[in-house]
């Protein structure tokens, strides 16, 4: 799942993320680093800063305490978030004596970004009736699948947009995300606003006509999931939706669609390198997350015990976040022999979930694509589909799609003591993950993409291969990461092939395909080279 570390863009007509302004300043904001520079790789190079974090920090953030977030996942978050956790959030504690001015150079220190590049301004909050939640409008899709299956496709006459009219498309507004360098939240519309999350933390709800901010909330690190609102009826004044998501340090939040209020708050899972990168998706009150890891950053790191993060699934209580059940993708990780360095390492590890949970209700049963194993053994349920029960967890049934694939960054590295002897080809099924797909005469299939170029489609009630079709190169960035979709008689793959370094004996293939999704059979392609 090396692409879930890649960043990625993903933008509305109506939201832009802004570069470059300046932000009001804050104290202390010329840093000093007694010489050394953003570069600096190890905080003990980086003088009396680099004293105040070991001293205060090292000892949960470099050594692997549950829920403290590892100190490579911090220049995913921008120096403001880092400072205000010292001032005013989770971190008051540890931080209370340090002196303001020592706080702005450790956050940026840890960021590698000065707390002077921020960009633009808040979006400007409503007023007046731009402000007020519209009961009559409850969220027309269900979460970012938009359908249970994830089917992920938009009719013409829902969507208003067709050939007749799509050359006449026009900006109707924009705004600006602060201290945001890239987006990655697919947004959900309901109540009249665009509900979605930034870079910086914030949850926004935008008003859909004007832009405005009806509300801002501050999440404790990057928001790159999609967002899901919880359905109403529509017209009822008394209905208290709620919006989910989850961010990068691995914790799912509720917060109140009316007016940005948390409701709970949980992380998902107590591995110090768990994040979440894929949206949840609902179903009849219970909230299915899937667990991803940023573990493999880490093992670069010849002195790192790698690795034991493992993909979930976590079903939650939606009204309250209790746990109903969770299942993991592997088995518990154990010590597995020793690196050329002699530092111990872990396995089966891996089998990251990165992609929305597809529903199917009369099976009583989710589905869920997994990553590769990132240190030996490599698993049978990495580079995966998995059928689970809806109501306990259970594993129904594993089609692998293929066997035998381990790989982390350190593989990449100058130093590959961390890296598995099966060195990938990191072919998981990637954000596409898999699909149910039903036909206008009942039929059914469940189609998943995986970023070899491979397209399979398996029997529901049992994971059979139906059919299967290669359709692009493949890479570790390459073949199918995001973007499928399907209406009743096609299915529409989107091919990526982009370089990642290594050599390949065919060529690039990437564009869109279109093929039926019970045969396999090709349609038509759209090449993109």
């Amino acid at each position: 799942m090396l692409a879930t570390l890649v960043p990625a863009m993903l933008l509305s007509l109506a939201i832009v993320a802004a570069g470059g302004g300046r932000a009001a300043a804050l104290p202390g904001s010329t840093p000093q680093y007694d010489g050394q520079d953003f570069d600096i790789p190890d905080p003990a190079k980086a003088g009396r800063i680099g004293q105040i974090y070991r001293d205060r920090c090292a000892g949960c953030h470099d050594t692997g305490v549950d829920r403290a977030p590892q100190r490579t996942l911090f220049s995913y978050m921008s120096p403001q978030s880092i400072y205000r956790a010292m001032t005013d959030g989770k971190m008051q504690v540890q931080a209370h004596d340090i002196a303001s001015a020592d706080k702005v150079v450790l956050a940026e220190f840890l960021t590698r970004r000065r707390m002077d590049t921020a960009t633009k301004a808040e979006p400007p909050r409503c007023k007046g009736r731009a402000s007020r939640f519209d009961a009559e409008e409850p969220p027309p899709f269900e979460g970012w699948g938009l359908s249970p299956g994830k089917t992920r496709f938009i009719a013409a006459d829902l969507a208003g947009i067709g050939r007749e009219n799509v050359g006449r498309l026009h900006l109707k507004w924009a705004v600006a995300f602060p201290n945001a360098v890239q987006m990655r939240s697919a947004p959900a519309v309901a109540g009249g606003a665009l509900y979605v999350g930034s870079h910086n933390g914030g949850l926004y709800a935008i008003d859909r006509e004007t832009g405005c901010a009806r509300w801002i909330y501050q999440a404790g690190s990057e928001i790159r999931t999609g967002v899901v609102v919880s359905p109403w009826r529509a017209g009822d004044r008394m209905a208290r939706p709620l919006v989910y998501f989850g961010d990068i340090f691995g914790f799912v939040y509720a917060v109140d669609a009316r007016t940005g209020q948390l409701v709970w708050r949980i992380r998902a899972d107590d591995h110090p390198n768990a994040t979440i990168t894929a949206a949840p998706a609902l179903h009849d009150g219970v909230l299915l997350v899937p667990v991803s890891t940023m573990e493999g950053v880490r093992a670069p790191d010849p002195s790192y015990q790698c690795c034991t993060s493992r993909g979930a699934v976590v079903a939650l209580n939606a009204a309250t976040g209790t746990v109903k059940w969770k299942t993991y993708m592997t088995d518990t990780p154990r010590a597995v022999g020793k690196n050329t360095n002699g530092v111990t390492q872990y396995g089966p590890s891996g089998a990251s979930v990165w992609n929305t949970p597809a529903i199917d209700a009369a099976r009583r049963q989710l589905y869920v694509g997994t990553a590769q194993n990132i240190s030996s053994p490599a698993s049978g349920t990495s580079d995966a589909v998995l059928a689970l029960d809806l109501d306990t967890g259970k594993v129904n049934w594993v089609y692998q799609a293929l066997a035998g694939d381990a790989m982390n960054l350190a593989c990449l590295a100058g130093d590959r003591a961390n890296c598995p002897g099966e060195n990938g080809p990191d072919f998981d099924i990637g954000g596409a993950g898999a699909m149910l797909v039903t036909s206008a005469d009942c039929r059914q299939i469940l189609i998943a993409g995986q970023k070899s170029g491979h397209v399979h489609a398996l029997d529901p009630d049992t994971g059979r291969l139906v059919w299967k079709v290669k359709l692009g190169r493949g890479g570790m960035m390459g073949g199918v990461h995001f973007g499928m979709a399907a209406n009743k008689d096609t299915l529409f793959v989107p091919i990526n092939d982009g370089p990642d370094g290594r050599t390949y004996s065919e060529a690039a293939r990437p564009g869109i395909y279109a093929l039926d999704p019970f045969t396999g059979k090709a349609a038509w392609s759209a090449l993109a080279n």
